[in-house]
């Protein structure tokens, strides 16, 4: 999948999927093409599902399998309700931390960071982006990359940013740790984990 998202698919699905903070989704809230503003269909029951499995997708950058594996993973479980446990695998994603604790600015850079090498995970690099955390991990950038341009403007866009509650941010040493399981509260406007269920349950 490319990291690249158009940003006419954030205005197909209604969501801005793409990461950049000037999405075209925010001028143009309508699906694209010439008949875009005046398409006014409601989608059907399976419609509404697969456009958000497509969010999600899109969001976390994730291929068919791999989100398929994780509803079948939550499915399984019997801890927590079903949409919980499949927000807590995507959220618990070593790519998606490096993102919500701002050491990335989209889910594409933390997930090329997370692949050269540039993060620790307790003390050791780890480069797979769907490494799974768990609450009491933590995560840094290698200290040996702080001196690349990469990360040149990072201190400066940290210090008005403030992490989720699940995440503790020290910004002065770039790290952060997992202190609780990620919030479903937060998410619920992004996407439907309901419906998401039911797309794999059929």
């Amino acid at each position: 999948m490319k990291s690249a998202i158009n940003c006419k698919t954030c205005r197909r699905l209604g969501a801005s999927v793409c990461g950049r903070e000037k999405c075209a989704l925010k001028r143009k809230p309508y699906p694209p093409g010439i008949h875009g503003k005046s398409y006014r269909r409601g989608l059907s029951e399976y419609g509404t599902q697969l456009r958000e499995k497509q969010k999600v997708k899109f969001l976390y950058g994730l291929r068919e399998r791999q989100l398929k594996n994780y509803v079948a993973s939550a499915m399984s479980q019997h801890k927590i309700p079903t949409g919980d446990a499949l927000v807590s695998f995507l959220e618990l994603r070593l790519d998606n931390a490096v993102y919500r604790l701002g050491l990335a600015l989209t889910r594409a850079s933390a997930r090329q960071i997370v692949n050269h090498g540039h993060i620790f995970v307790n003390g050791k690099r780890v480069n797979i982006p769907s490494f799974s955390l768990k609450a009491g991990s933590e995560v840094q950038i290698r200290p040996a990359s702080l001196g690349k341009a990469l990360f040149a403007n990072l201190s400066l866009s940290l210090k008005k940013y403030n992490p989720p509650e699940w995440l503790e941010l020290d910004k002065e040493a770039f790290k952060g740790k997992v202190v609780a399981r990620p919030a479903t509260a937060e998410l619920v406007k992004a996407y439907n984990t309901s419906a998401i269920v039911e797309y794999y349950s059929r």
